[in-house]
């Protein structure tokens, strides 16, 4: 158990069209749209690296250059900001970027589903075990982030770990849903795995929330996965197959999530996180208090 790897690398799934934002995503990618002042990747970013992950790897597709160009310095606006003494800005902008050589970006050339997405890395992974981040899932905690409990799991049952959530026992059926054996660590043993269950036939309420820790001989398995829900290749069937061979925990993450993947997901997170915000919140929340009034 001692003699794992160490989780180093993390993939970032970014390929994404964000339909369901146009027609913003026409021009901006989803994972640039910003919660309150950061863009939703950069909270990702932020939760991978306090797991101590050290590279991060982008699978990303058309017109997600900007993506790139926000990991990268801009000399004109640092320039800029120099010349006007702005040093709090300058040193927000410092904060943000990664240290050289430790980002990466692979190209998905088709929209293929997350299995194929996770695949598409495999050469910048290499034969390590990674973490994996959906970029538009955005967690609140009061402790610490997911990535960091999920680390921590690894470290004592090793294998592959997936985070949860525990959902309302009729609401199962919205999500995937993971079965949950005896516990390991401050986890437990997943037993087993289905997608959006038909109603009364979840194995329990304990949903994936869009964050794991992966071996990778997924790798060989998405290679020759043949295509499943939506004419895509899914991650869920790798991990089925992976289970047959291999150990799987599940991490219970005790905060909220928020998927910025959907209108109302990305408007609760303005919200949440503008309410933490000390600078705004005073205005914020009278602002909101008079628009609720209002209804």
């Amino acid at each position: 158990m001692g003699q794992q790897k160490k989780v180093r690398k993390a993939v970032f799934p970014v390929a994404g069209l964000g339909t369901r934002f146009l027609p913003a995503t026409k021009a901006v990618p989803k994972e640039m749209l910003t919660v309150v002042d950061k863009p939703i990747i950069q909270y990702v970013i932020d939760e991978a690296l306090e797991a101590g992950i050290e590279h991060f790897v982008f699978v990303t597709g058309r017109n997600k250059h900007i993506i790139e160009d926000y990991f990268d310095i801009h000399f004109e606006l640092e320039q800029t900001l120099r010349e006007r003494s702005k040093q709090a800005e300058m040193t927000l902008l410092a904060n943000q970027l990664p240290k050289a050589g430790t980002v990466s970006f692979t190209r998905q050339q088709e929209p293929l589903g997350l299995g194929h997405a996770v695949w598409c890395a495999r050469e910048i992974v290499g034969d390590e075990p990674f973490a994996l981040l959906l970029p538009d899932m955005i967690m609140k905690n009061e402790g610490k982030g997911c990535m960091k409990g999920m680390i921590d799991l690894y470290a004592q049952s090793g294998g592959n770990i997936i985070a949860v959530e525990e959902c309302a026992p009729e609401q199962a059926h919205k999500y995937g849903i993971v079965g949950a054996g005896e516990p390991v660590g401050e986890g437990f043993r997943i037993t087993g795995m289905v997608e959006k269950p038909a109603k009364g036939t979840a194995p329990s309420n304990f949903f994936i929330n869009g964050r794991y820790i992966l071996q990778p001989e997924i790798f060989k398995i998405l290679e020759t996965q043949e295509r499943g829900a939506g004419n895509e290749i899914q991650l869920t069937d790798g991990m089925l197959k992976l289970l047959k061979e291999q150990d799987f925990a599940g991490y219970h993450f005790r905060g909220t999530t928020y998927d910025c993947g959907a209108k109302d997901g990305f408007i609760l997170a303005n919200v949440a996180f503008a309410l933490e915000r000390a600078d705004i919140r005073p205005t914020v929340e009278d602002g909101f208090k008079a628009l609720l009034k209002g209804l």
